[in-house]
């Protein structure tokens, strides 16, 4: 329901405005401009759908081998003690703890089209016990939040988006993206816990917690001791052996229990291939509502206006610059890449602006867009409290994201 509202406050804005700019400034081109990207995106949508199949097909394929193969299993009993305080409403041992697992996993290490389809799959594994079937959970709740909070360990896409506008150590925003990244996940946990009145003082959950902060802090730690080149192949290679040595271990654990590997394949390729579809249209949805708002002006008059708010109370202007990625982060990922990658081409990579767009875009994911096709998936309607704890998520991401950008390079 919020969502519907949201939906149509786009397009309600985006009408006033280009009204506004039509009358008072006499641009003729702004409702044809506005047609012209809501046909764009709607084809944009779909692309991305198609482009989805494939990796869905791939790796919906491979988590059935590992499901069969037990792997699943293992991971869950793993990470159980933490989920089931989280996640209390969820059997013990359910195949979806695995697969959240699997999809964190993949997030943690950047990779965000193997994180997707594993996501999709816990979802789907999540709807099978939820009595409701179009209002979220509140396990799908915590678990889509988890996801919008975006904690990432290795931001190597950031990285050579940075290379490519021409920094001259990509990297220096590796530290700045943790930190934020760890906080607006926290953040996350700790306002869904409120809602569903989980304990978080409960020694698992600290314990994990503060191992997951020793974690982070080793890996800075080491990765102090190498240079920025060092630091780029260390990053890209150890994300990707870590993925496929998850896919070698599936197969050779199929192997041992002497599953059909290929049959498993082929079965939850098919699903991969079903779930691609739905997604269709809710993709659209968004894309189509985010692409009007942007080509309206609507975000650029919010930006100016913030602007001149910070300059009364007489506090540095230099972070609002960085705004129309933060605003654009919670309703498209491409957006607001786009716009990170024009803020550093217009003013720098390594400036202060380049590097603040870079520590937003690696903070938190998009919160609009999981919505959109984690619940469009399976065909949840009434998202709850999901959208404004996802959003409180971001907010967290984009303070912290400021003070740290300062702290660092300011």
């Amino acid at each position: 329901m919020v969502l519907n509202y949201i939906w149509i406050a786009f397009f309600l804005i985006a009408f006033v405005v280009a009204l506004v700019r039509l009358i008072f400034f006499q641009d003729f081109d702004i409702f044809p401009q506005l047609m012209n990207i809501a046909f764009e995106n709607a084809a944009v949508g779909f692309k991305f759908s198609l482009g989805l199949t494939g990796v869905l097909t791939l790796w919906m394929g491979f988590m059935k081998i590992g499901e069969n193969g037990g792997m699943i299993n293992i991971l869950s009993k793993a990470i159980s003690p933490l989920f089931n305080r989280l996640f209390p409403d969820l059997p013990k041992n359910h195949p979806a703890y695995g697969s959240m697992m699997m999809n964190i996993a993949a997030n943690m290490l950047g990779l965000d089209n193997a994180a997707t389809p594993m996501g999709l799959k816990a979802m789907k594994e999540m709807q099978e016990v939820n009595d409701k079937k179009d209002t979220a959970s509140n396990s799908q709740i915590m678990f889509l939040v988890l996801n919008a909070s975006g904690l990432t360990i290795i931001p190597i896409s950031i990285m050579v988006y940075r290379a490519q506008a021409g920094s001259a150590n990509p990297a220096d925003i590796f530290l700045p993206i943790l930190l934020t990244t760890f906080f607006s996940t926290l953040a996350g946990i700790i306002v869904v816990s409120l809602k569903q009145k989980i304990r978080l003082l409960d020694p698992v959950i600290l314990s994990y917690l503060g191992g997951t902060a020793l974690l982070i802090g080793g890996i800075f730690i080491g990765l102090s001791f190498l240079n920025k080149e060092q630091i780029e192949i260390v990053s890209l290679l150890s994300a990707n052996l870590i993925l496929f040595l998850f896919i070698i271990t599936f197969i050779v654990m199929a192997l041992l229990k002497k599953v059909n590997i290929y049959e498993s394949f082929i079965e939850g390729a098919k699903e991969g291939f079903h779930t691609a579809i739905k997604i269709i249209p809710y993709l659209v949805a968004i894309l189509v509502a985010v692409g009007v708002f942007r080509t309206s002006g609507a975000m650029d008059y919010l930006v100016d206006g913030i602007r001149f708010i910070v300059a009364i109370f007489g506090v540095d202007t230099q972070f609002v610059d960085a705004l129309p990625t933060a605003f654009m982060k919670p309703l498209s990922g491409s957006g607001a890449r786009g716009m990170m990658i024009e803020a550093m081409q217009t003013f720098g990579a390594d400036s202060f602006v380049g590097r603040l767009v870079s520590i937003v875009q690696g903070a938190t994911d998009t919160t609009f867009y999981i919505i959109a096709v984690y619940f469009g998936s399976i065909g949840i309607r009434k998202t709850r409290y999901a959208i404004s704890c996802g959003l409180i998520s971001d907010l967290v991401a984009i303070i912290a994201s400021i003070l740290i950008g300062y702290l660092f390079f300011g």
